[in-house]
């Protein structure tokens, strides 16, 4: 996925100044964006539009950023990077044991979020190719 006009990122977050902030830097960068704003949502998201990656947040109404991750890995490897303020070390292992491949803690630059992204795409885009084989 190393053209980012391709690349669609499933956005969620339950405020909308910070969706918006996150889905205008993102588009800014030339990936198409989607956004939820729970944790069911989400998983309706990822089943129905198949984006390449998801940023989700943890404390969302109807269903958390933690269980949405744990729903969507009983029926996708699509790479999870979880946003959100909860930055102590049980809350990163917890969404980091849940199934996701990162975790950034609010606040963060647009900079920063931007290669997380490239990162984690990069990484998703060789399993792909080596078949998920580990050298």
């Amino acid at each position: 996925m190393s053209d980012s006009e391709t690349t669609l990122i499933l956005v969620v977050d339950d405020e909308p100044r910070y969706l918006s902030l996150v889905q205008i830097n993102l588009e800014t960068a030339g990936y198409a964006v989607i956004t939820a704003m729970d944790g069911q949502q989400a998983v309706d998201a990822v089943a129905n539009e198949k984006p390449d990656i998801v940023l989700l947040d943890v404390m969302m109404p109807v269903m958390d950023g933690f269980t949405a991750c744990e729903r969507i890995r009983e029926f996708s490897s699509v790479p999870i990077i979880i946003l959100t303020a909860k930055g102590e070390e049980r809350d990163r292992v917890r969404g980091l044991d849940a199934g996701a491949d990162d975790y950034i803690v609010k606040p963060f630059s647009a900079q920063e979020l931007l290669a997380r992204v490239r990162a984690v795409l990069r990484r998703a885009e060789r399993e792909t190719v080596e078949g998920f084989h580990q050298p």
